[in-house]
């Protein structure tokens, strides 16, 4: 290399920030694999053979390339969920959203910068069901040289909590598509891939998380779970709550934490209890009258020095509908809000949206009563096109979408009261149109509609603010004056109340065509589901970017 261009070369690496910000590439191998859990051997589909996948490590500004390459006979994408994607909504992953799936014996490059987050998200499938065991998680540390907003851990630990079918998860889903019902629950939950002892085998594995006296950890925990939301607790031991979704929060002291599938957080656990065995307990939330897996995963926590066979410390198990357990850790979370890390709470709002989120029931002639269940937003059920949305509005495919998803319901009624006769819904394929850098505010209102639950929502390529929640119907005079605007937490996904109502609000400052869905799968699959077009702003630096030149064709 000619002198001077190598003077210029090195020069450029010795630049602080040329330094900290690296391309960190991963291959990501989707093969089968077999196990043997709950004394039941399957063959599965997995990311590099692992259940959990790999983790994926990066700082923020880092770029990420992750070459995913399909040797299963089933097509594939992979979300990176949480990230925020500016710009590159062709590497989100939902299938027809933002890509066509990458089918059998084929790859695609995901490629994407991490902006302005640090902390833990997760990754996993974004077609049918196959995130049930292709999933990891995804750890974003901050820059070089910028240290945690609490004290440093000594170690880090990475928790994956997930569900278990013995059967293959795919033939569920297609059973119930099949009869128009709810799909079989699932056999256990699991931690790090580990269910635990469990009624009829009892020589199953469990996890086991090993301590040193004195030391403090910096537990990164992700919930994974397909259907359930999910406490979790450790015998004996408190928790210091310091992030919610990789957005730090301000520290608060916990025994139960309390997750939504697609939610995470990170907590600090110090190691101060007497050498010894404690159990770990995963157990889930459920305040509905309907199926769900009430399975218990244990786990243990392990002091090193514990002598063998030593009396385990037992946990108390939360009660299946201990609704206030998960009122005192959500009604905790509020966003650090410093001078580093400061809360940008939209004031004004150019789009006042109100979402009912419902289950209802429609015609099907192939089903077994001949109808099927449902679920929608604003009573429409969304229709999953043949042609990825992203790249129908790349190109001005016509026919593929309509941008007349409404704004309010069809009609307004008594949401978590009497509902109405009729609860039949359409079915479309509709996103709502926001122009760029426009706010946004969205009432997300649960209905008594047939089930009534809990819906963690979730929101592609935005970062909102929780400014509100409350039980019954929202009261669009009242409710608004007690919005925290000052310090909410900020999330990806968030859970609408059973019976109750969530506010949130975002900036549209990223363009492209952003899903936001229910995280229960059984509901994403009936149709509680809708998409975010953001139009591009002025110039380059506001406008999407070209799609890569191999896209996934359909």
């Amino acid at each position: 290399m000619e002198p001077r261009l190598l003077a210029l070369f090195l020069m450029a690496f010795s630049l602080p920030g040329f330094v900290q910000c690296l391309v960190r590439h991963y291959n990501f191998r989707v093969v089968m694999a077999n196990t043997t859990k709950l004394c039941s051997t399957k063959s599965f589909v997995t990311a590099n053979g692992q259940f959990p996948g790999p983790t994926l490590y990066a700082r923020e500004d880092d770029t990420v390339i992750v070459r995913v390459i399909n040797h299963v006979n089933e097509n594939v994408t992979i979300h990176w969920h949480g990230i925020k994607q500016f710009r590159t909504g062709w590497s989100d992953g939902p299938a027809y959203v933002t890509q066509c799936p990458i089918q059998p014996g084929q790859s695609y490059v995901y490629n994407f910068t991490i902006t302005g987050q640090r902390g833990t998200l997760l990754w996993h499938a974004h077609v049918t069901w196959l995130r049930a065991t292709v999933h990891g998680a995804i750890v974003i540390l901050p820059k070089q040289g910028t240290p945690y907003p609490f004290p440093k851990p000594d170690k880090e630990k990475i928790i994956v909590l997930g569900e278990w079918w013995k059967s293959d998860v795919e033939a569920v889903l297609q059973e119930s598509t099949k009869s128009g019902f709810p799909p079989n629950i699932s056999d256990a939950h699991t931690i790090n891939g580990h269910p635990g002892p469990v009624p009829g085998c009892s020589s199953q594995g469990g996890y086991t998380l090993h301590v040193e006296s004195g030391k403090t950890y910096l537990l990164r925990i992700v919930n994974a779970a397909m259907n359930d939301e999910l406490f979790f607790k450790i015998g004996g031991h408190k928790l210091i709550i310091v992030e919610a979704d990789a957005s730090y929060v301000k520290p608060f002291e916990i025994d139960t934490i309390f997750l939504s599938p697609g939610q995470t957080t990170n907590a600090l656990l110090t190691a101060n209890q007497d050498v010894g065995k404690y159990s770990i307990a995963v157990t889930p939330f459920m305040d509905a009258p309907i199926l769900f897996d009430n399975l218990t995963a244990i786990g243990t926590l392990r002091y090193k020095g514990t002598p063998p066979y030593p009396k385990t410390i037992l946990t108390s198990i939360p009660p299946l509908n201990a609704t206030s357990l998960t009122y005192n850790f959500i009604d905790s979370l509020r966003s650090l809000n410093s001078n580093e890390y400061p809360a940008k709470v939209p004031l004004t709002i150019d789009h006042s949206l109100f979402f009912t989120i419902s289950v209802g029931v429609n015609p099907c002639d192939t089903c077994l009563n001949g109808t099927k269940l449902v679920s929608d937003i604003n009573n429409i059920s969304f229709v999953m096109p043949t042609i990825a949305l992203l790249q129908a509005h790349y190109f001005d495919i016509k026919g593929v979408f309509t941008d007349d998803f409404p704004a309010n319901p069809p009609i307004f009624f008594n949401y978590t009261g009497t509902q109405p006769a009729n609860i039949q819904t359409n079915n479309g394929t509709k996103v709502y149109r926001l122009a760029f850098n426009s706010t946004v505010q969205v009432i997300l209102q649960g209905t008594a509609m047939i089930a009534p639950e809990n819906h963690p929502l979730h929101l592609h390529g935005f970062n909102f603010f929780v400014v509100g929640t409350g039980l019954g119907n929202f009261d669009p005079e009242k409710d608004p004056k007690s919005f925290n605007l000052v310090d909410p937490v900020e999330r990806n996904t968030v859970g609408v109340p059973n019976g109750g109502w969530v506010a949130i609000r975002f900036r549209a400052n990223n363009p492209g065509v952003w899903f936001m869905h229910c995280h229960l799968e059984v509901h994403t699959t009936w149709g509680l589901k809708m998409a975010f077009l953001v139009d591009n702003g002025e110039g380059p630096p506001q406008s999407l970017l070209p799609p890569p030149y191999d896209l996934p064709e359909c």
